[in-house]
C-alpha cells in the first residue's frame, strides 16, 4: 500500500521545484495566488477574468500540481463538478474549515501549504532562477541567441544591399484621341 499524500513533508525547496516542472503559464499561475498571496478578486483582475473563471483555473492548476507532487488528484468529471470543486477549494483556501469533497483533500492540503510557506517557497524560486541565470549553459544560450540574431541582421543587410537596382519607371502613355 502506498503511503499517505502529506504535504506537510514538502520542504519549500522541493516545492519551488514542483512549481518549476510545470509549464510557465500554470506555474505563474499558482505562484502569483498561492505563493505571492494575492487576493482572489486582484488575481482576477490581473488577469482580466471573472473570479468564478480565475477559481476554475486555479482548480486545474493545484490538480496537476497535486498530481505532480504525487498525490491523488483525478480531474473532475462534468462542468458542474469541475465549478462545486473550484467553490470548495475557494472557500477552504479561505476558512479551515470549510467542507471540502473527498476528491479534493491533497490538493486543498497542498494548497494551504503553499500559502504557508509561501515566503519560503518565493525565495527557493528566486535562488533558483538566479542560479539558472549565472549556469554557464544559460551564458552559452544567451550568447549564441546574439550571434544569431546578428547574423540575421547581417544577412538582411546583405540582401538589401546587393539586390538588383529597381528597373526604370516607364513614362507615362498617353492614350491616341479620337480626333
Amino acid at each position: 500500500m502506498p503511503p499517505a499524500f502529506d504535504p506537510s513533508q514538502l520542504a519549500p525547496t522541493a516545492i519551488g521545484t514542483l512549481l518549476r516542472d510545470l509549464p510557465p503559464r500554470p506555474a505563474a499561475l499558482l505562484r502569483r495566488r498561492l505563493v505571492q498571496r494575492a487576493p482572489l478578486d486582484a488575481s482576477a483582475a490581473f488577469y482580466g477574468v471573472t473570479p468564478e473563471a480565475l477559481s476554475v483555473n486555479l482548480l486545474r492548476e493545484a490538480l496537476s500540481l497535486t498530481a505532480t507532487a504525487g498525490g491523488s488528484a483525478r480531474p473532475p468529471g462534468s462542468a458542474e463538478e469541475e465549478a462545486a470543486w473550484a467553490r470548495q477549494l475557494t472557500a477552504a483556501l479561505e476558512r479551515e474549515t470549510a467542507p471540502v469533497s473527498p476528491a479534493l483533500v491533497d490538493t486543498v492540503a497542498l494548497c494551504r501549504r503553499l500559502l504557508a510557506v509561501g515566503p519560503e517557497v518565493e525565495s527557493a524560486l528566486d535562488a533558483a532562477e538566479r542560479a539558472e541565470s549565472a549556469s554557464p549553459r544559460r551564458q552559452r544560450e544567451d550568447l549564441l541567441r546574439r550571434v544569431a540574431v546578428g547574423l540575421l541582421l547581417a544577412l538582411a543587410a546583405w540582401f538589401y544591399w546587393t539586390r538588383p537596382p529597381d528597373p526604370p519607371t516607364p513614362p507615362p502613355r498617353f492614350l491616341p484621341s479620337g480626333r
